[in-house]
């Protein structure tokens, strides 16, 4: 499925947004109201996603599949799973990209441009940027516990060597 079939059908890219975990409070009228300010973008294997550096507004849902992520030039992770996120850090601190994303095989994401969200009317937008951020909190939650689970048990190494030497 290219972009443009995904978005010229409407039903079924909402069905699709559906299955990002991110996006499953929104309701349909809510999700076809997110596609005005959001582009369904497709790149091939090797293409940049997101530059380190740079500075945008846009946050990104891997929809099909795979992309590296990649900070001075050392592969951090692989994103696979349709509902992954990444470039949320740039866009709740307003600074410039921290890493560089790219796609590592035929990769299908929708981008969401942050800044549009600002032009809705208030209760909109306040529902948009709670329901975002919420999605946020979850994921950035789960990858702190992760790098916390990381740390533990490097500690543990650092410990067990010191005491065996």
């Amino acid at each position: 499925m290219t972009a443009d079939d995904f978005i010229n059908d409407n039903s079924d890219t909402v069905t699709h947004l559906r299955k990002i975990p991110a996006l499953e409070c929104f309701t349909d009228e809510d999700l076809r109201e997110f596609l005005r300010f959001s582009e369904i973008k497709t790149y091939a294997e090797n293409e940049t996603i997101i530059q380190e550096k740079t500075k945008d507004d846009r946050v990104f849902y891997l929809i099909s599949g795979k992309a590296k992520v990649i900070k001075n030039g050392k592969e951090l992770m692989i994103l696979r799973r349709t509902g992954d996120v990444f470039g949320e850090i740039g866009v709740i601190t307003g600074v410039a990209r921290s890493a560089t994303v790219v796609a590592a095989a035929p990769t299908m994401c929708v981008a969401i441009r942050t800044s549009e969200i600002d032009k809705l009317d208030e209760k909109n937008r306040l529902t948009f940027k709670y329901m975002l951020f919420r999605g946020f909190a979850e994921i950035l939650a789960n990858r702190l516990k992760k790098t916390t689970e990381e740390l533990i048990e490097a500690q543990n190494l650092i410990n067990k060597k010191k005491f065996t030497s």
